[in-house]
């Protein structure tokens, strides 16, 4: 039988330097796409997908992005004082249940397997969802739930994926696929960044993954990898062999709001899928175009 996926994990201890001077003192993760953070749209698909636990990888100056799904009292009682119903509502929707947020610090920044890793006691024994709130995903149902239906068939580790222009697979991890029936590929092996010439396909994986815990023990051992940093994709190769490994084409579109021009975009994209603002954004475009 298939565990549940109830835990997800936030790597969330970036700098966020693309966006100096924005995120000087402002985590990157609490920029805004139309009028909610990044962090909150991954917190909002974890939620949607069925998990309870909430656990953020933090690093120095981020105690803004736990505070974000905490009350904030005075804001609270101004808005009911005010009869502002809808923005209380607003407020109130994206904080999760009581003892269900926790929070542990990355004090090095040695990569996203080392992130991963410092979340290793909330985790336990159980399979879990990380999520990065850099790939910002337009779906329905979300992207998560794709993978935890996809999960439920599979077990094992799902990583999301999509294919990639050939000469950008040295920015991803790529899948070496064995079987692939156009929504799930079963990998062989991962390759983190490798030079066009040399990757085994243009399969790359993005931001949300589903593991077991069985990649902890491989983390464990802090091996360098690409970029002399913990590579995660390094940890969840050599799971391969142990557990089933499958990567899901999943529904939807991905927006990079890690680059500037990718975060501009997402912006755009949720504006025109907003019914209270579609004909507002098509105007504005017009204009500028």
């Amino acid at each position: 039988m298939v565990k549940p996926i109830r835990k997800a994990v936030f790597p969330v201890a970036g700098l966020g330097t693309r966006f100096l001077p924005a995120t000087k003192i402002m985590p990157k993760e609490l920029l805004p796409v139309v009028d909610k953070p990044l962090i909150q749209y991954a917190v909002e698909e974890a939620r949607d997908a069925g998990i309870e636990d909430f656990i953020f990888v933090t690093g120095r100056g981020k105690g803004l992005l736990v505070d974000h799904f905490d009350h904030a009292v005075e804001l609270e009682m101004t808005l009911k004082e005010r009869g502002k119903d809808e923005a209380l509502k607003a407020v109130l929707d994206c904080i999760p249940s009581s003892g269900r947020v926790f929070s542990t610090r990355q004090h090095q920044p040695l990569g996203l397997g080392h992130a991963v890793w410092c979340a290793r006691e909330f985790v336990q024994d159980e399979p879990f969802a990380i999520l990065l709130a850099d790939d910002l995903i337009l779906a329905e149902p979300g992207c998560l739930k794709q993978m935890v239906e996809a999960h439920e068939e599979t077990g094992g580790n799902v990583v999301a994926v999509e294919d990639v222009p050939k000469e950008m697979t040295n920015r991803y991890g790529i899948l070496d696929v064995v079987e692939d029936d156009g929504r799930l590929a079963r990998a062989q092996g991962l390759v983190e960044k490798p030079d066009p010439e040399e990757a085994p396909s243009t399969l790359s994986i993005i931001g949300r993954y589903i593991l077991g815990p069985e990649v902890f023990e491989h983390l464990d051992k802090g091996e360098r990898g690409a970029g002399n940093e913990i590579q995660l994709t390094d940890a969840m190769a050599k799971t391969i062999g142990e557990v089933p490994f499958h990567g899901l084409r999943f529904k939807g579109t991905r927006f990079d709001c890690g680059s500037r021009a990718g975060f501009i975009e997402a912006n755009v994209a949720f504006g025109l899928a907003r019914s209270d603002l579609k004909d507002d954004v098509r105007e504005i475009l017009k204009r500028h175009l």
